[in-house]
């Protein structure tokens, strides 16, 4: 489907999207449905509806746009993790490498 231009797309007022969404909510509508139902894109809903974080995303720890302070403290973290399982892979390998090496010359 083509896109519209700027002038073409339909504006809605603050009004119109509170509506939309509190419809959207009540009525458990996904995107495809608002999209049918109200004739707005799906894109257009999402980006409305804003970040929505479930369950299994926030185990993850990844973040949505509007980051809450101390949110960086997650990628601090990994980094400190990846920087001590490189220690101690560095103080194995050579000893896992001279095993494998008597090993294999038997």
């Amino acid at each position: 489907m083509p896109r519209k231009s700027r002038k073409d797309r339909k504006r809605y007022t603050p009004a119109e999207k509170a509506k939309i969404l509190a419809a959207a909510k009540k009525e458990g509508l996904t995107g495809d449905d608002v999209a049918e139902k109200f004739g707005v894109s799906k894109l257009t809903f999402y980006r409305w509806r804003g970040p929505v974080r479930s369950d299994a995303v926030a185990r993850r720890g990844r973040r949505g746009p509007g980051r809450p302070p101390g949110s960086r403290k997650v990628l601090v973290d990994r980094a400190a993790l990846r920087k001590s399982v490189q220690e101690q892979v560095r103080k194995l390998l050579p000893q896992i490498i001279r095993e494998e090496l008597e090993a294999a010359l038997r």
